[in-house]
């Protein structure tokens, strides 16, 4: 397993082994990917490594992979959904999320991707001023274990839902974060950090560098 050296570089692999029946990733397709780790707040101050999140990323010229791996204290989620798992407002509870933008994208135009502990998600087309239902068409699942306290969940992007053309030798803007706890002040942990004076993830400036290699 290697970890990133450069701070600002997220590195997805290319996977050219067959994806399994369920649609994802075999376990030994992700222990040979590099690993992102973040435990810091959003300002990048306040490190706990209790709460701190993992990070890998695979690719094929069809579909984008995320998994993350986050340790916890306590687990907060909404129960109820949409029948496919999708869940407005999911930031008032646990989530892992990645803010995606691909090259040619607007200044301030991205694509947000989010997911709990128990599975629900949402996935947003963001422009200055609005967001939209992105419809993506993502897989995802997710389980908690409860003994190591680690929850961990995947997301299995469509690439035509990120660009209209996926080029691999095109870098991209990324960011990844975390929120956990059930009130204020909870915890708002990035990747890199957005540096606002109040919790504030919309910040594309602060954005890191998505590069894909084979």
């Amino acid at each position: 397993m290697s970890i990133h050296t450069e701070s600002n570089i997220a590195t997805a692999r290319h996977i050219s082994s067959p994806i399994g029946l369920d649609d994802f990733p075999a376990a030994t397709d992700w222990a040979a990917v590099p690993v992102l780790r973040f435990s810091c707040d959003w300002r990048g101050e306040n490190r706990d490594p209790a709460l701190e999140t993992e990070v890998r990323l695979l690719w094929s010229p069809q579909t984008l992979y995320l998994h993350f791996s986050c340790r916890y204290r306590v687990i907060t989620v909404f129960t109820d959904s949409d029948p496919n798992g999708r869940r407005d407002q999911m930031w008032d509870r646990d989530v892992a999320e990645a803010f995606l933008q691909p090259p040619g994208s607007p200044a301030r135009c991205y694509k947000e991707f989010e997911v709990s502990p128990n599975g629900l998600w949402i996935d947003l087309d963001i422009a200055p001023g609005v967001k939209h239902d992105l419809q993506s068409s993502l897989r995802r699942r997710a389980a908690i274990d409860e003994c190591a306290r680690i929850w961990r969940a995947e997301l299995a992007i469509p690439m035509q839902s990120l660009a209209d053309r996926f080029d691999p030798a095109a870098e991209w803007r990324a960011n990844f974060y975390r929120v956990e706890g059930p009130t204020e002040p909870r915890f708002y942990s990035a990747w890199q950090p957005t540096m606002t004076p109040q919790p504030n993830f919309h910040v594309p400036e602060a954005f890191g560098r998505l590069r894909f290699v084979e």
